[in-house]
Order: C-alpha cells, then sequence, then structure tokens
C-alpha cells in the first residue's frame, strides 16, 4: 500500500551544518532517513515540522532553490 503524503524533497540534498537541516527539504537527516517506513500521520507531522522551519528560517520564501539565502528582493 503506498503512502498519499508526498515528500518534501525538492532534490537539493545538502545537509546545513548549523541547523541540521536539509536545505532543500527543511528535514533532519533522521526524518529523511525514517521517511519510506513512515506512516501518514507521521509524514504529516514531519511536514508540518517543515512548513515551520521553512517559515523560522526562510521567512521570506528565498530558499526555493535551495539555499537559505538573505539577498532575494524584499
Amino acid at each position: 500500500m503506498s503512502s498519499m503524503v508526498v515528500s518534501p524533497c525538492i532534490n537539493v540534498c545538502r545537509m546545513d551544518a548549523q541547523t541540521g537541516l536539509c536545505l532543500g527539504c527543511f528535514r533532519t537527516i533522521e526524518e529523511i532517513a525514517d521517511w519510506s517506513r513512515a506512516s501518514d500521520a507521521q509524514r504529516l507531522r514531519v511536514l508540518l515540522a517543515v512548513e515551520r522551519r521553512r517559515v523560522e528560517h526562510d521567512p521570506l520564501g528565498c530558499a526555493a532553490g535551495g539555499d537559505f539565502r538573505g539577498d532575494c528582493e524584499r
């Protein structure tokens, strides 16, 4: 049975040493490793955490290209 919850991966797989988050999807290495065997409920919890992290670390939405940047238009 396949999951209905789609991975947030955008194929920019680089871990930020300071935050411990993937620069593309804002997941931790543990969340990435566990994703394939996680239940839909677990995946939804990860996606909620990802969205909180995205807002916290990239409030202007500059990371669409996979980097935490401060150089986007304000």
